[in-house]
């Protein structure tokens, strides 16, 4: 089931260190090419020369360690794989990947690796529901991590309780399930739009708005999890990028419409969620415009609608549009809908404390051209993004 498929795995210093040689040998007879990379402390618990055997790979310990791969080991073993998994994974090691510590070669993998990431918590009952970590395990998952919950039942210091690492076949069956197609878009290529645009000025000055990219990073990433191939055309925002989706960076309104443009004629599904500026400067100036007590006129003219231009050009495509208003809502997603020829619009009044531009939550009405009509409560943008991507499935695929 998993031929073909290269998982790199981190053993990090726990006592349920002992089941990662059984996990080893399943993986390897489902036909998946298994790397690995242990920490100093994982070494205690067991023999690397066992997991060397049993993957057939050598199994990297240290950063700067003779015999043990090249020197960018951490670069190029991250690059070369489809699933990064780290198990057993302590506290310690949990806190360091929340916090972005680098502090040894497993750490440094870690910020080097762009495929998805399944964590497998192995430590006391009382260690796992420490807020701290409870902490760092909500962080991970909210940067599309996936955790796979320990078990309950006798911990190795002889208590009860829930915090023993999750059995060989039961993490098999996750690995398989995150590594084989499905979900209820497979098959299908969505391109997302997200963020702000901004159009320069002078050097150091530019028109932008107040997006920050969350809900187009949200539908990107829900529509990964639901099985899709996903490409991500991403304005300027600090948000970190989707796991599994190809991100393309743009600028401007025009960068924008390029990359759209491009690859709009194989996707089955555009997702228009980002908020791109209605005008741009007539000319940038050169050198930086220099205060003085003067008005300073600035003529502006107008970019091109991306969404109405592509319109005109689709052939199977379904096309998914947002309309971000602070006034008459419902007039106003209604006519961009018609005028545009969108099959579904979500519409949201972005004057409404708590949502909309820079909230982690939303409140959206859902509209569909066969007059079907959806409206949710506040919600976090994850949800939201799940919501409208099964409404696009119910009505449309």
């Amino acid at each position: 089931m998993l031929n073909g498929m290269r998982l790199l795995v981190g053993i990090t210093g726990g006592i349920a260190a002992y089941k990662t040689p059984y996990l080893v040998r399943g993986l390897v007879k489902q036909g998946a090419n298994v790397r690995l990379v242990m920490t100093r402390n994982a070494v205690h618990f067991v023999a690397p020369l066992t997991l060397q055997t049993l993957s057939g790979s050598a199994v990297l310990r240290e950063m700067f360690g003779t015999g043990e791969g090249s020197s960018m080991s951490h670069i190029e073993w991250a690059a070369d794989i489809h699933l990064m998994m780290i198990a057993p994974a302590t506290a310690n090691f949990i806190g360091k990947m929340a916090n972005g510590i680098a502090d040894d070669l497993l750490s440094t993998m870690i910020l080097a690796v762009e495929a998805p990431i399944l964590v497998v918590p192995a430590m006391n009952k009382r260690m796992y529901k420490n807020p701290a970590v409870v902490r760092n395990m909500d962080v991970l998952r909210g940067r599309g991590v996936h955790i796979l919950e320990p078990g309950i039942g006798e911990l190795a210091c002889g208590e009860e309780g829930i915090g023993r690492m999750a059995d060989v076949e039961e993490i098999i069956r996750t690995v398989r399930k995150l590594m084989v197609p499905s979900g209820p878009l497979y098959g299908k290529r969505i391109l997302v739009t997200a963020g702000p645009t901004v159009e320069p000025i002078d050097p150091v000055r530019y028109i932008g708005n107040r997006s920050s990219g969350k809900m187009g990073y949200a539908l990107a990433q829900e529509a990964r999890i639901m099985g899709a191939s996903v490409t991500l055309v991403s304005g300027p925002t600090m948000l970190v990028p989707p796991q599994g989706v190809n991100v393309v960076q743009v600028q401007t309104s025009l960068e924008m419409q390029e990359e759209v443009r491009k690859y709009f004629p194989d996707v089955d599904v555009l997702i228009m969620a980002a908020a791109v500026g209605d005008f741009r400067a007539e000319s940038v100036l050169p050198e930086k415009i220099k205060r003085g007590s003067e008005p300073l006129t600035l003529k502006l003219v107008p970019n091109p609608d991306i969404l109405k231009d592509l319109s005109m050009h689709r052939t199977r495509q379904i096309m998914i549009g947002f309309a971000a208003e602070t006034g008459h809502l419902m007039d106003e997603a209604r006519r961009k809908m018609n005028d545009k020829g969108l099959d579904l619009l979500v519409a949201n009044d972005v004057s409404e404390n708590g949502v909309g531009f820079g909230s982690d939550k939303n409140r959206v009405i859902i509209m569909d051209r066969k007059g079907g009509m959806e409206e949710t409560d506040i919600l976090p943008k994850d949800q939201i993004a799940r919501k409208i991507l099964n409404h696009l499935t119910r009505n449309f695929l």
